[in-house]
């Protein structure tokens, strides 16, 4: 896999799919990494633990941010990758699970804007 950084505006027009492509084939990486340095990939257990963990940690630094809670760090850009972070667990916990994110999430919103009459 060749490393392609995006700018901000070409980041702006990647639709979905391609963001569900690149997290999917960035994550068989870190399966690489994982057979490398523990023999074993992680299992659906251990993204969805992963994916909690960073989770949490968007709940702690969204409190920094707003200043509810103190810390050491760079508050706005860590915060930023969190959230990018949980995104992409979630797309690969979905690829995982065999249920399609663009679906899961079309139906979401679809069925959310409905029961608020949006």
């Amino acid at each position: 896999m060749g490393t392609y950084v995006l700018s901000g505006e070409e980041m702006k027009n990647m639709n979905f799919s391609e963001a569900v492509e690149r997290s999917i084939q960035l994550r068989k990486v870190y399966h690489r990494l994982e057979r490398q340095y523990h023999e074993t990939e992680w299992t659906v257990e251990e993204d969805a633990l992963a994916f909690l963990t960073d989770a949490g940690l968007v709940g702690r630094l969204t409190m920094s941010q707003q200043g509810r809670w103190p810390t050491n760090g760079e508050t706005e850009s860590e915060l930023e990758h969190k959230i990018g972070e949980c995104i992409w667990w979630l797309i690969n916990l979905a690829e995982r699970t065999n249920i399609d994110s663009g679906e899961a999430l079309e139906k979401f919103l679809s069925k959310t804007e409905k029961k608020l009459g949006d």
